[in-house]
């Protein structure tokens, strides 16, 4: 899912050390709103759902193979929830209802959502930076849903107004970060070049590296508000702690 709000003529910013920026990006989730407390949750109930209905026992082997397929599947560039539970039942040589399985989405995105919260500091961050640069745009993984253009963006229509290109990666032809074509292709709807735009994202295999594999400038939030593991990494590119601090990095790129 591409949308693209008619651009506005406005300037870039050149840094202190001659660059060029002209266009922010950003990630969506952790990033401009936290579903941190909802994606733990939907995973708790579906998991719980799934290990009801096998009807089997030991749930630790259970818990470690579903947590596998997700984490195999996942770095495919598949996240179908509907996909990692049909691989959970037929490795337990067990038939799955297809119904059961969309109800099941169902109830995890209504999960996820209603424990969804814009970081406060988004808005006002995003409209400073709208004026100051000119050319905002959002890629964003596709959520794997089995109905397409049902990503939680729609949900918040005043955040998606500010983004001149929003690019819903895993849709349409175009494969899931971290493939730089997502990049390439918002970048080329922007009519910028990557060494003149800045990737923000929280996900250090997905955004940063993916951002800097496509030749944009990473910068990973990893927000102070959010229950997270995050890698034990050597980092080379900036890292903050909420987008509040992105103005003043932006000044050093």
């Amino acid at each position: 899912m591409c949308l693209r709000p008619p651009p506005e003529n406005r300037c870039g910013l050149n840094t202190g050390a001659g660059q060029m920026i002209k266009a922010i990006l950003f990630d969506f989730g952790q990033t401009l709103v936290d579903s941190s407390d909802g994606f733990r949750q939907a995973e708790k109930d579906a998991q719980a759902a799934i290990f009801q209905n096998l009807a089997i026992t030991g749930h630790d082997a259970f818990k470690n193979y579903y947590r596998r397929i997700r984490s195999e599947l996942h770095k495919k560039g598949d996240l179908s929830r509907v996909n990692i539970w049909r691989e959970v039942f037929r490795h337990y040589r067990q038939e799955s209802s297809v119904d059961e399985l969309q109800q099941w989405e169902q109830t995890y995105w209504r999960t996820v959502q209603s424990k969804t919260r814009v970081f406060p500091e988004a808005p006002p961050v995003l409209i400073a930076l709208a004026a100051k640069y000119g050319l905002l745009g959002l890629v964003t993984n596709t959520q794997g849903q089995s109905n397409a253009n049902t990503h939680r963006l729609i949900a918040y229509p005043e955040l998606a107004a500010l983004f001149v290109v929003t690019v819903v990666a895993g849709e349409n032809g175009v494969p899931t970060k971290p493939d730089a074509q997502p990049f390439a292709v918002c970048l080329e709807q922007l009519g910028v070049a990557p060494e003149e735009a800045v990737y923000v994202g929280d996900d250090w295999r997905i955004d940063v590296c993916g951002a800097r594999d496509a030749g944009l400038h990473p910068v990973w939030l990893k927000h102070n508000t959010v229950k997270r593991n995050y890698p034990e990494v050597d980092v080379d590119v900036p890292v903050i702690n909420s987008l509040n601090e992105l103005p003043p990095v932006l000044e050093t790129l």
